[in-house]
């Protein structure tokens, strides 16, 4: 029974700690760090009021620091995917039929838990499993993820809000259905907002969710888990499960209560999601929603008119945070001839001056990339720069993967516009720039356009307001998330909604309403109050 319509305005971001030296957070962080490193984690699958454990277990090593051992989850296989779709259908019925503020509550509850008690706990799950550096866990895993769920929260009473209008002797309404049917959410390793955000939205929604992340952010994963499930979260609802892309897509793809994908990840993988989905569309009860975020080769173009130093630090923050591990990083970069040794000179410092090493250490800015197919992928290209004739590595260029996954910041300097490491996406620390001739600014604009087949992030550095115009204009349609002299990445829930267009994916922008409406189907009723009690129509009476 409804009896009140409750508000749920918009929220404020959530504050970023600084974790400066002695502050209280960082003391915190500290601790827990050093109590989750002492504990061997045994992670199970959480599956409808179960947790599985199949005693096929694999080990989760800090990417940072192979020696040691974080814990071990267990591994599914098929039965475990229809396990999970099993108990996802048997939780539907009661999960939509929850009134929107109990189902509301659940999240705002889990959004206050991750801000404080479990924030270090999300951080440091993070900074281990991840290799992220404490500011970078604390900007995804905290706060990013706790504004996902505020703003989500608020951006679908906002939904539910709208209605059409009513004309005399008739009311109309329209209902938010949830989709008919499960939802399949595949997550990244790099962002455990993304991983938290992908199932929360769709269930928020009122869907029933199977949720696979990557195996190189189960840690971090099974943590948030946890927090929902503290939250009140109905069991069933989330069901998160630890198998293979290959089991899911077969069993998944193939179910006739298949309602919709929430992806992360490469251009290649969606791209088969999508097509198995169209092949299989006479399987299914409706048209399955299909929403996916994927690859990136994001870009950098400086005027003449730049500053010199806003330009370097856009560069050394985007290409290297996170060891370049973010769709959002910035990989390729366009330099006039005007200020290119300047520019050059300070980049070649700033690499110089970044320390590389653990999480553990919060001096360092560069940590590790995530696994061995990562560091052997990144080197290889390294390698490729080296061997080639249109190529000179200017920074960096050390790969070690002796005690952890370390690749140093690289700089690449290429004559050709169109040289491997400016076309295909990398996802790592490496970044390549290209000097232009400064006075052929329009033309370069037209190479940034055409060189990569990704279209999600860039950005302009110019104090030229006309360039700055020309650029916004010129590349419409190269980034889904434009910076007009900042750096291509950090996002922020509510400020600036996320997601780009051509081979980088759907464009349904994570962190705005554009992407709830996507879980969810919507139902006009209409009610006559006076019923019409003959068909003719006055046109019909002629005397």
């Amino acid at each position: 029974m409804n009896i009140g319509y409750f508000s749920y305005p918009a929220p404020v971001n959530e504050p970023v700690l600084n974790y400066a030296p002695n502050s209280p957070e960082k003391n915190r962080q500290k601790k827990v760090l050093e109590e989750l490193k002492s504990t061997v984690a045994d992670i199970p699958m959480y599956i409808g009021n179960k947790e599985v454990r199949t005693n096929k277990k694999v080990a989760i090593h800090p990417p940072h620091e192979l020696k040691h051992t974080l814990g071990y989850f267990h591994v599914g296989e098929e039965k475990h995917v229809k396990q999970a779709i099993d108990a996802a259908l048997a939780a539907k019925a009661s999960w939509e039929n929850m009134s929107w503020e109990n189902r509301a509550a659940i999240f705002l509850k889990a959004a206050d838990l991750l801000a404080t008690k479990y924030r270090p706990y999300i951080n440091g799950c993070t900074m281990l499993g991840q290799s992220k550096n404490v500011y970078q866990a604390e900007i995804d895993a905290a706060c990013e993820l706790i504004d996902f769920l505020r703003f989500n929260v608020h951006f679908l009473s906002e939904i539910y809000k709208q209605q059409p209008v009513s004309s005399p002797g008739m009311h109309n309404r329209m209902e938010w259905r949830p989709l008919e049917g499960f939802v399949l959410a595949v997550t990244p390793f790099n962002f455990t907002a993304i991983g938290g955000n992908l199932p929360t939205s769709a269930a928020m929604c009122g869907n029933v969710v199977v949720w696979k992340p990557a195996n190189t952010q189960i840690y971090s994963a099974q943590m948030f888990m946890r927090i929902l499930k503290e939250a009140g979260l109905p069991d069933g609802v989330i069901n998160l499960i630890y198998v293979d892309g290959p089991t899911i897509g077969r069993v998944c793809f193939n179910h006739r209560d298949f309602a919709g994908v929430h992806f992360t990840g490469s251009t290649g993988v969606f791209n088969n999601m999508w097509e198995t989905i169209g092949k299989n569309m006479n399987l299914y009860k409706s048209y399955p929603r299909i929403v996916g975020e994927t690859g990136g080769k994001d870009f950098v173009i400086a005027h003449k008119s730049a500053d010199v130093d806003v330009l370097v630090a856009a560069l050394l923050r985007g290409a290297f945070e996170f060891q370049g591990q973010k769709c959002s990083a910035a990989s390729r970069a366009y330099i006039p001839s005007n200020i290119a040794n300047q520019v050059k000179k300070k980049l070649i410092a700033g690499v110089a001056s970044m320390k590389m090493g653990t999480t553990e250490d919060f001096t360092n800015f560069i940590n590790a990339v995530i696994d061995e197919k990562s560091f052997n992928n990144i080197k290889n290209y390294i390698d490729k720069a080296k061997r080639s004739k249109s190529a000179t590595i200017i920074a960096g260029g050390v790969c070690d993967k002796r005690e952890g996954y370390f690749i140093q910041p690289t700089i690449i300097e290429t004559t050709d516009p169109k040289f491997t490491t400016m076309c295909e996406e990398i996802f790592g620390p490496v970044l390549t720039i290209y000097v232009y001739p400064a006075n052929e600014f329009e033309k370069t604009l037209e190479l940034v356009d055409s060189t990569s087949p990704y279209a999600l992030t860039g950005a302009i550095i110019a104090k030229d307001r006309a360039a700055t115009d020309l650029a916004t204009a010129k590349l419409r349609q190269s980034a889904g998330n434009f910076y007009i002299n900042d750096k291509p990445t950090g996002a922020v829930v509510g400020q600036q909604p996320f997601g780009g267009a051509r081979a980088s994916g759907t464009n349904d922008k994570a962190g705005s309403l554009i992407n709830l409406y996507r879980w969810l189907s919507a139902r006009t009723i209409k009610e006559t109050f006076n019923a019409v009690t003959d068909y003719r129509y006055s046109f019909l009476q002629e005397s």
